[in-house]
């Protein structure tokens, strides 16, 4: 366990949320200190895109109760939404894959200097988004020197690990207390998959909650499983966090549509 405590914590109880087919988890329950890792494990389609929306603020919890960094859901969703961020979910966080890796950065960049109300750009700024590119970079261990083309690359020719830690990347530049990723796994080789959760693992560590969702999930980590079109729930890790789940609606019904 990290001693930064820069993360956030996570408490829910018997969480739920509603979707256009029915719920799409109920009765969940979390309980976990700040820059945990916490797993979602599960097949696509089990509710665990919905868990990961539901505690970053994305997604409206219709029953049971949760505080994120302190503040409750659903009633501080807005608060909520400015001290988490999401990372390679589908629908929600996607990559363009015409833009290169360096119009990605250079664009998050910017929005974050817009919604923190920041002065006209000059030297002292660009240096500024520099370096706070530089350090996502860093924190993704995404090296340019080692893609095709340097920053130069285009989404498109990114391997899939490399498109990983390009969203994780832009996730990070504005320093989340939590950070959500879906699909970690999703078509790696077992090699990547540990590099990928290797990873998630460096950066809680390092202080951030890291809650990412995945077909497989690492024993250390605080574990949700989730099972589709069951109403079944097991736990796991010593913590005794558990999870109930059922078929996981399209993101469509995501209160805040992209992050």
């Amino acid at each position: 366990m990290n001693t930064t405590r820069q993360g956030a914590a996570v408490n829910a109880r018997g969480i739920g949320v509603m979707g256009p087919r029915g719920w799409a988890f109920r009765g969940v329950d979390i309980a976990a200190d700040p820059g945990s890792l916490v797993a979602v494990q599960g097949p696509s389609g089990s509710g665990r895109t919905c868990l990961l929306l539901a505690l970053t603020g994305r997604m409206r919890i219709k029953e049971g109760h949760a505080t994120v960094a302190g503040f409750p859901l659903p009633k501080r969703m807005g608060t909520v939404r400015g001290r988490t961020a999401i990372a390679h979910v589908p629908g929600i966080s996607d990559l363009e894959p015409a833009l290169t890796v360096g119009e990605h950065l250079k664009e998050q960049a910017l929005l974050g200097r817009r919604a923190k109300g920041s002065l006209p750009w000059g030297k002292r700024h660009r240096e500024a988004t520099r370096a706070r590119m530089n350090a996502a970079l860093a924190a993704a261990r995404l090296d340019p020197a080692t893609l095709a083309k340097g920053l130069n690359t285009t989404v498109r020719d990114l391997e899939r690990l490399e498109a990983l830690r390009l969203s994780i990347a832009l996730a990070v530049m504005h320093g989340p207390r939590l950070l959500a990723v879906d699909d970690v796994d999703l078509k790696l080789s077992a090699d990547e998959r540990a590099q990928a959760w290797q990873l998630l693992r460096d950066l809680a560590h390092e202080g951030t909650t890291v809650v990412a969702a995945g077909s497989e999930a690492p024993a250390d980590a605080l574990i949700v499983r989730t099972t589709p079109h069951s109403t079944d729930h097991t736990t796991e890790h010593t913590t005794g966090t558990e999870t109930k789940t059922e078929e996981e609606p399209a993101h469509a019904f995501a209160e805040t549509g992209r992050a």
